[in-house]
């Protein structure tokens, strides 16, 4: 575990959003946590406290009475950070908390830079950088799926997948490490099948769980969907019906958004982050013209774009070139929908448009076939994958990590195929051990902490 060089400060922070509210929380981490705070709580004993308790004090500055407060004292190492820790609730009101900010500061403390908290409580032990990282997810999640993945990473779901197939590897390593020590004698401690074997095994446990990404990264910063079609094609009316209320402007005039127009609806969990777009076709003015060429923009960046066109006025053949123009990129689905279509009328629609694959029918000024619409949205966005199943990989840095630590496997393979020397073979999976190494924080630097705790709120 790396030391830490900030062990010897006692940090403080306001821990409540700033602004007015009922209560506000000022917390303290570090060795002098309980005397300072004791400074400030003049007659309360906190030293001889039990830990995990509230007391009751008067907060002073001299002989001016700043407010009354709570006290709350968690003790080393049973806290958040590892080290001793006080909690001062006092009233919300920012000159309250400001004075008694500065306070603590005039008696010793320091003032806490972003994330730093949970950057000791990951430097003392207290959970890996993994782990460490959920902590901002979970304060940073909107919804349910983002709530699930980000407690299912702090308790430990992620690192036990990667400490398992860690373990595995530096068992093997360490026998071709020591046959290095011995190369003179020409012998072999490592057994050449079993390590092939074992790096088929980890390699396929990786690309499951970098497979994953996929679903993992939409389900924390949620699904970008565009709704796009030619104009009066109800793309606005969609919109409106699939949030339940008149967000966009409807009209039967051709061309009325001119802009892309996004809202959030939540489906089960997932949160699909819904953009209505300017109608495609050639543009009669300079301003729609911008429309058009942002809608073609935000189809670039979608996770998945709702075709959507009149099922009355469009032909066959204009769907089918409408849809081969919006799908150029095959990761992204192009989901076909007919709409202004009544029940009655679905098996007619249906023969119409029998090239299409994958059509949906709607009204959506009636309001009918939405629920459908949701669910495939929902469905689209799942494919195989079940959020409360399994290890779902979220986090950017520990995907790339597993892409170069796969890279690494690659070529340890490929050495012990073609028979390489036990030392490059051995250099290759030092290697991957590193970046394995580097998502848990056993192997780490400076700048990449502060790269990560520093994205993390002061206070946190």
């Amino acid at each position: 575990m790396i030391k830490n060089p900030l062990s010897d400060d006692t940090i403080v922070a306001l821990s409540t959003p700033p602004g007015i509210g009922a209560i506000g929380v000022m917390r303290l981490s570090g060795p002098r946590a309980i005397s300072i705070a004791e400074k400030i709580l003049p007659g309360l004993k906190l030293k001889d406290a039990v830990s995990h308790t509230l007391h009751f004090g008067i907060i002073r500055d001299g002989d001016t009475v700043l407010d009354e407060a709570v006290a709350g004292i968690f003790k080393a190492p049973h806290s958040f950070t590892k080290e001793d820790v006080v909690e001062i609730s006092c009233h919300g009101s920012p000159y309250i908390l400001q004075k008694v900010l500065h306070l603590l500061l005039s008696k010793g403390a320091r003032l806490a830079k972003p994330g730093e908290f949970t950057m000791k409580a990951f430097l003392n032990g207290r959970f890996d950088l993994s782990q460490a990282e959920a902590v901002g997810d979970l304060i940073a999640s909107d919804t349910q799926s983002a709530h699930h993945l980000a407690m299912n990473q702090m308790r430990g779901g992620f690192s036990n997948e990667l400490k398992l197939l860690r373990e595995e590897l530096v068992h093997f390593a360490s026998l071709i490490e020591l046959e290095l020590d011995f190369s003179e004698e020409d012998v072999e401690f490592a057994n050449r099948t079993q390590l092939l074997s074992l790096l088929d095994k980890i390699q396929k446990k990786i690309n499951t769980l970098c497979e994953s990404f996929r679903l993992g990264n939409v389900l924390k910063n949620g699904v970008s969907v565009v709704i796009a079609g030619r104009p009066n094609a109800g793309k606005s009316t969609l919109l409106n019906a699939l949030l339940n209320e008149e967000r966009a402007i409807v009209s039967e005039i051709p061309g009325t958004t001119r802009d892309t127009i996004e809202e959030t609806l939540i489906i089960n969990g997932i949160a699909f982050r819904l953009t209505d777009t300017a109608g495609i076709r050639e543009a009669a003015d300079s301003i729609e013209k911008q429309g058009v060429e942002r809608t073609m923009q935000k189809i670039e960046q979608a996770s998945i774009v709702v075709y959507l066109f009149d099922a009355e006025e469009m032909l066959s053949a204009e769907v089918e070139k409408d849809f081969i123009r919006l799908k150029k990129n095959d990761n992204i689905p192009v989901l076909p929908v007919a709409n202004k279509v009544d029940l009655d009328e679905e098996k007619k629609y249906q023969n119409k448009f029998k090239k299409i694959e994958g059509l949906s029918l709607l009204s959506a000024r009636k309001r009918l076939g939405i629920v459908e619409l949701k669910q495939r949205l929902y469905e689209t966005v799942l494919q195989d994958g079940k959020i409360n199943e399994g290890v779902i990989l979220s986090n950017a840095r520990h995907y790339e990590a597993l892409q170069a630590t796969l890279k690494n496997l690659q070529a340890a393979q490929k050495g012990l195929e073609t028979k390489l020397s036990a030392e490059l073979v051995a250099s290759d999976i030092r290697s991957a051990l590193n970046y394995l190494g580097e998502i848990t924080g056993e192997v780490t630097t400076d700048d990449l902490l502060g790269n990560i705790f520093g994205k993390f709120c002061i206070g946190k």
